[in-house]
C-alpha cells in the first residue's frame, strides 16, 4: 500500500476501530486511535510534499484498485498528489488533527464519546478522498461522503429533534446541489469519455477545445458548489450545522467540507478559464454572498451562529478570487481561513465550556481576565479574519480584493466596492463578537458566573497552535507556490499603479471596522441599544435573516409537503395502489366466497347442477341447429 493510499485509509481505519471496538476498550484507547491516526495522515502528508519538492514538482500517482471496466473505459481508484493536492491535504489533515486533539478535552464527558470519535475519522477519511482523487468520480465519492459525515455529525445528538432536523436540512441542501454536479460530469464524460481531472484538463488546454460548452459545465459543477460550500441560494444549511459539537463546527467551516466546492473549481481552472459567463457567475453569486450574510452576521446574538455567518461570507470572497481568475488566491484564503476559522469556532468552544453550554453573547461580558488563554488566541484570530496586518488575513483578503479590482479576467471597481464594503462589515461584525463577549461589564447570571473557568490544555493548547498559525502564515505566499499550476490573471498595465493605494484602502478598512465597533459597544452599550431601536425593523429583519428560511418554507416546503401528503400519499400510494390492491384482494374474496357455496357436501345438489348443466348445454346446441 502506497503513502497517498495510507494518507487516505488510515482515518478509515480510526473509523472502523472506533466504531467497533471503542466503547468496549475505553476512552484512552478512543482517544489514542482517533487522533493517532490521522496525527501519522499528516506526518505522511509532509514526507509526500517532501517527496514532491525532490521530484522536481512531478505529481505523485498512486492507483488503489480498479473499481470498475465498462468496454474500452477503466474506472480506477487513483490518488494524485501535486501542488494543490499538497496544500489542500496538509490543511486537511493538520487543522483536522488538531481538532481532533481538542475534542479529547471538549468532549470528555459525552456518553458517546467513541462514536463522536468514529464519525470525525470517517469524515477526514471522505475529504482525503476527495482532496487525492485524481478522477472526479473518486472526487465525487468523497464529495457525497462528507455530506454522509456531516449528517452524523451535525446531527450527533439526535435526541434533541431540532438538532437532528438541522442534521436533514444539510443532507438535503447537498443534495439539490449534488444533482447539478452529477449532470456536469455526465456532460463531461459524454464529451471527452473520460473523468481523469488531468486529461480532463489537457483536453481544455489545448487547441482545438473539446466540442462541449465550458460554460455549461462549469455552470453545472458550480451547482454543486453552491451546495457544499453553501452560496446563495443553497447557503441556509451552514448556520444550522451549529447544532453539532462545536468541534464539528470547525472542522466543517474551517478545514474540510465547505471548501470542497473552492478547491474543485481551482482544480478544474483550465475549464473556467474557457467558461468566462460560468466565471462571471461563480463571482457574482460569490459577491452577493459575502455581503449578504456579513449584514446578517452583524445581527446575530448566538456566538456560533456569528460565525457561521462568517464562514459563509468568507467562502463568497473565495468565490469572487475564482470568478476573476485568480484561483491561487481563492486557494490561499482557503489556507488562512483554516487558520483562523478554525480558532475562532474552537475559541468559541472554550467559552461555551466556561459557561457550562451558554451561547449567547448578550449573557456574556467581562471574560477577558476569567479565561485569558482563549480571549489572546480569540482576540489574535479575529485581528486575522479582519484583515489587520500582519496577520495571515490581511494578506490573503487583500489579494483578493487587489485582483476583484484589477483583474484582466473580470475585475471591475463595482465588485471592489461590493468586497470593500463586505471587509469592513467582517472587521464591525467579529470586533463587536470579541467587545460583547470578553469586555465590558459582566451580563452572565451569577450562577453562571460562579464557575467560569479556563479550558484545559488540551483545548488551549491547540487554541495557541492555531492562534500562531493565524499571525504568521500569511508570509508563506500560496498563490506564488501555486501558480506553476495556477497562473495568476494579467493585470492592465494602468491598474497596476493603484496597487500600494489599495493596500492603504484595506488596512483602513479594517481598524474603521475596530473603531466602529468599539465606539457602538464600548462603555455601557448604550450607542448599540439606542441604534437597535432607531432601526428596529432593519435590525428585526437582519437578526431573522431576511427571513429566507421562512421564504422556502413557504414557496417550497409546505406545497412540496402537501403535494407528497394529498397527492402521492393520499392519491396515488392509498387510493390508487393500496386500493388496486385491495379491491382486488376484495374481489377475489367474494368470488371465493360465492363459489365455495356451491361446494356444500349434498349429493343431490350436485346432480340438480350436472342436470342443470346438461339442459343450458343442449338448449344452447338446439338454438344453433
Amino acid at each position: 500500500m502506497g503513502q497517498l493510499t495510507l494518507i487516505v485509509v488510515l482515518p478509515l481505519l480510526g473509523f472502523l476501530l472506533n466504531g467497533l471496538a471503542g466503547d468496549r476498550l475505553g476512552k484512552g484507547f478512543v482517544s489514542a486511535v482517533g487522533c493517532g491516526l490521522p496525527a501519522v495522515s499528516f506526518l505522511l502528508t509532509v514526507k509526500c510534499f517532501l517527496d514532491l519538492a525532490a521530484g522536481g514538482d512531478a505529481p505523485l500517482v498512486e492507483t488503489a484498485y480498479t473499481w470498475a471496466a465498462v468496454g474500452d473505459s477503466a474506472f480506477a481508484v487513483s490518488f494524485w498528489f501535486d501542488r494543490l493536492a499538497a496544500v489542500m491535504t496538509l490543511i486537511v489533515t493538520g487543522v483536522g488533527t488538531l481538532i481532533h486533539v481538542y475534542s479529547i478535552g471538549y468532549m470528555h464527558a459525552d456518553r458517546s464519546y467513541a462514536r463522536y470519535f468514529a464519525y470525525l475519522n470517517l469524515f477526514l477519511f471522505f475529504m482525503l478522498l476527495l482532496v487525492l482523487g485524481k478522477s472526479l468520480l473518486v472526487l465525487f465519492v468523497g464529495w457525497e461522503g462528507v455530506g454522509l459525515a456531516s449528517y452524523l455529525l451535525i446531527g450527533f445528538w439526535f435526541e434533541d429533534m431540532d438538532k437532528a432536523r438541522a442534521g436533514k436540512k444539510a443532507f438535503i441542501a447537498n443534495r439539490i446541489g449534488d444533482a447539478g454536479f452529477l449532470l456536469g460530469m455526465f456532460v463531461l464524460y459524454s464529451a471527452l469519455g473520460t473523468l481523469e481531472m488531468d486529461r480532463i484538463n489537457a483536453a481544455f488546454s489545448a487547441s482545438p477545445l473539446p466540442a462541449v460548452s465550458a460554460s455549461l459545465i462549469g455552470v453545472l459543477l458550480f451547482v454543486g458548489a453552491t451546495g457544499k460550500s453553501a452560496q446563495i441560494p443553497l447557503y441556509v444549511w451552514l448556520p444550522d450545522a451549529m447544532a453539532g459539537p462545536t468541534p464539528v463546527s470547525a472542522l466543517i467551516h474551517a478545514a474540510t467540507m465547505v471548501t470542497a466546492g473552492v478547491y474543485m473549481v481551482a482544480r478544474l481552472a483550465p475549464v473556467y478559464v474557457h467558461a468566462p459567463e460560468a466565471s462571471q457567475l461563480v463571482a457574482f453569486v460569490g459577491a452577493l454572498t459575502a455581503i449578504f450574510a456579513a449584514t446578517i452576521a452583524i445581527a446575530q446574538t448566538d456566538i456560533k451562529k456569528v460565525l457561521a455567518y462568517s464562514t459563509v461570507s468568507q467562502l463568497g470572497f473565495m468565490f469572487v478570487a475564482l470568478g476573476v481568475g485568480a484561483y491561487g488566491v481563492a486557494v490561499f484564503h482557503v489556507y488562512t481561513h483554516a487558520f483562523f476559522k478554525a480558532c475562532l469556532f474552537l475559541g468559541a468552544g472554550s467559552v461555551i465550556h466556561a459557561l457550562s453550554g451558554e451561547q449567547d453573547i448578550r449573557k456574556m461580558g467581562g471574560l477577558a481576565r476569567k479565561i485569558p488563554v482563549t480571549f489572546v488566541t480569540f482576540l489574535v484570530a479575529t485581528a486575522a479574519i479582519a484583515g489587520i496586518p500582519p496577520l495571515a488575513g490581511f494578506f490573503s483578503k487583500d489579494e483578493i480584493l487587489w485582483f476583484a479590482f484589477a483583474s484582466g479576467r473580470g475585475g471591475s471597481t463595482l465588485l471592489w466596492l461590493v468586497m470593500s464594503a463586505t471587509a469592513l462589515l467582517t472587521a464591525f461584525y467579529m470586533f463587536r463578537l470579541l467587545w460583547l463577549t470578553f469586555f465590558g461589564r459582566s451580563r452572565m447570571d451569577p450562577e453562571v458566573e460562579h464557575h467560569v473557568h479556563e479550558s484545559p490544555l488540551s483545548m488551549t493548547a491547540v487554541l495557541a497552535v492555531l492562534a500562531l498559525l493565524s499571525a504568521v502564515g500569511g508570509f508563506l505566499s500560496i498563490p506564488h507556490f501555486l501558480e506553476p499550476q495556477l497562473p495568476l490573471p494579467a493585470v492592465p498595465e494602468a491598474l497596476a499603479r493603484y496597487q500600494t493605494p489599495l493596500v492603504a484602502v484595506a488596512v483602513a478598512i479594517g481598524l474603521a471596522g475596530l473603531a466602529a465597533a468599539a465606539f457602538v459597544y464600548g462603555g455601557t452599550g448604550e450607542r448599540a441599544r439606542r441604534l437597535a431601536q432607531r432601526f428596529a425593523g432593519v435590525h428585526r429583519v437582519l437578526y431573522d435573516k431576511y427571513y429566507v428560511d421562512e421564504l422556502y418554507d413557504a414557496v417550497l416546503a409546505r406545497p412540496l409537503l402537501w403535494v407528497s401528503e394529498k397527492v402521492f400519499l393520499g392519491l396515488g400510494d392509498r387510493k390508487l395502489l393500496d386500493g388496486t390492491l385491495n379491491g382486488m384482494a376484495a374481489l377475489a374474496s367474494r368470488g371465493a366466497g360465492l363459489l365455495g357455496r356451491v361446494q356444500i357436501g349434498s349429493l343431490q345438489f350436485y346432480a340438480f347442477l350436472v342436470l342443470a348443466a346438461t339442459v343450458a348445454v343442449i338448449l344452447w346446441s338446439w338454438r344453433h341447429v
